[in-house]
């Protein structure tokens, strides 16, 4: 369909048509930054529109799914627009994983296609090879680019402008998130959820700046669903400005130096970004007063860390909550009824319902710790290809059981006390001990194991494992735990690995047969 014939009503269908519309109102406006390269709105309606077309020029259809393996860069958001605008679904991947793990998602989303970079190529063949599947690659060009002949060169994947129409519950995005227990799981995210989100206002009353004035530094990695919605979605939907850089090449200086130069007003980032920058030497003389909003998640910052920030940046850091089952936030201290309170994460967003109970499901009084359920717009639609997975996620009336224990003031700001699943939180990425414990297993010298986190001063925490070896092992001499540190590294990103390995006789288990981690972790 031309866009010429397309009606941009915002409210409905295909959520793209929100990008085309900030297009008609900042057309010429600065969109998009990299490096020093720069696009404006209209051009990445065009990109985008264009490169919908080619991608059905290439056989992909509306419900196609299509997986985004790169890392943080413009070609990410063009990429993903334009599959909105094709009606293809788009499924992130972790830049950091590994072959097992791109094939895991390869086949569990029948991927039509993959989007990556010259760098991650060769595992790109590797998981297509154990998937046994034969993807379009479309690989984005760089400067040492030894190109495929069987590749689609991003760049030249144009088309005729394309926007089609699609239903508000269909899905638009499948980003990948792991249980305690079981494989990784795709959340399937509708056009609705994400529109939900992005008509949410980036800008609330405690931030004085207007949405088309907001200049987003995108270092946050776009794969995780807070980097992708509140980074990089949403302050454009505003017609904000967005400048992109690498998760994978985090630089504390380079940070500060860019919120200086082009006086940055948005920045979210994790625990270990806001510690480097101010642990850096030369912390005081960059000019940090361009900031408006400072947001922090996956992990609860340290007293003196955050004071220390706020007090030479002149913004005080917010904190939020949210989920990829939840496309990003459902509570945040920003634009809350009585301002930031610290160590909550704020009150709910007006679009969200939200309750606390106890493990019969009754609702507790304020004060009291229970499981926090959600329910709003932005909630997903369910768990891919996954119905019994899906029952479970909700309550009979709609409300999302997100498995964290949390307690509710009298002023109805919400704290995050503990998590029910064992989720291991590290620099702001979540590991999930199954995940390890399942590849562990695979090594000839390990009987048993098992994974906690473990406190870390820099990183929040870490995984440690707790191996049992095989019968005819003997640690020390027929393994070391730099070996099964190393077999790890191969096998999953890096941020995974555990960075402490401990040999035992056994693993405390209850009657039952259930690991009591607890022990672990006091022995930890």
């Amino acid at each position: 369909m031309n866009l010429e014939a397309v009606e941009l009503s915002a409210r409905d269908g295909n959520v793209a048509k929100l990008f085309d519309q900030t297009a008609a109102h900042h057309g010429g406006a600065q969109a998009m930054e990299h490096h020093g390269r720069r696009w404006t709105h209209e051009e990445v309606r065009d990109w985008t529109a264009a490169f919908a077309g080619g991608l059905h020029d290439l056989g992909l259809e509306p419900g196609d799914r299509m997986l985004l393996f790169l890392p943080n860069c413009p070609q990410y958001l063009i990429a993903s627009i334009g599959a909105f605008k094709a009606g293809v679904v788009i499924s992130p991947v972790n830049p950091q994983y590994k072959r097992r793990e791109v094939a895991y998602q390869l086949e569990d989303t029948d991927a039509s296609a993959i989007v990556t970079h010259p760098a991650l190529r060769p595992i790109v063949d590797q998981a297509t090879e154990d998937a046994g599947m034969e993807p379009d690659v479309i690989t984005i060009r760089s400067e040492d680019w030894d190109r495929d002949p069987d590749d689609q060169a991003f760049e030249e994947l144009r088309g005729e402008s394309t926007l089609v129409e699609r239903d508000g519950n269909d899905v638009a995005l499948l980003p990948y998130t792991s249980g305690t227990t079981g494989d990784p799981k795709g959340v399937q995210l509708t056009h609705d959820n994400t529109r939900a989100q992005l008509l949410w206002p980036l800008t609330a009353s405690n931030v004085d700046v207007e949405p088309d004035d907001v200049r987003s530094l995108t270092w946050l990695p776009l794969y995780h669903i807070t980097g992708f919605t509140h980074t990089a979605l949403q302050p454009l939907v505003g017609g904000g400005r967005l400048y992109f850089r690498s998760a994978l090449e985090w630089d504390a200086a380079e940070c500060m130096q860019l919120i200086e130069d082009e006086e940055i007003t948005h920045f979210v980032g994790v625990t270990t970004m806001y510690a480097d920058m101010v642990d850096a030497d030369d912390f005081g003389e960059y000019d940090l007063s361009s900031l408006e909003s400072a947001s922090e998640g996956g992990a609860k910052l340290s007293t003196a860390v955050q004071e220390r920030f706020e007090e030479t940046a002149g913004v005080d850091i917010s904190e939020g909550y949210g989920l990829t089952e939840t496309h990003g936030a459902t509570h945040t201290q920003m634009g809350s009824t009585f301002g930031l309170e610290h160590g909550t994460i704020g009150q709910p967003l007006r679009m969200t319902d939200c309750k606390i109970v106890d493990d019969s499901g009754e609702e507790v009084p304020s004060g009291d710790e229970g499981e926090l359920l959600v329910r709003g717009p932005q909630v997903m639609k369910g768990y891919h290809e996954l119905p019994e997975a899906t029952d479970a996620a909700f309550t009979e009336t709609g409300y999302f059981r997100t498995g964290d224990i949390a307690r509710r003031n009298g002023n109805n700001y919400y704290e995050i006390v503990d998590r029910k699943k064992h989720v291991i939180v590290t620099a702001g990425y979540n590991v999930y001990p199954s995940e390890l414990e399942n590849l562990l297993l695979d090594h000839d010298a390990v009987a048993d194991a098992a994974v906690v986190g473990v406190p870390d001063e820099r990183r929040n925490e870490v995984p440690k494992a707790f191996v049992v070896p095989a019968s005819d092992i003997e640690p020390g001499a027929d393994v070391t735990a730099e070996d099964i540190k190393e077999f790890c590294l191969d096998e999953v990103a890096g941020y995974k690995h555990p960075r402490e390995i401990e040999f035992i006789d056994e693993l405390p288990r209850t009657t039952s047969g259930k690991v009591q981690k607890y022990k672990l972790e006091d022995a930890g």
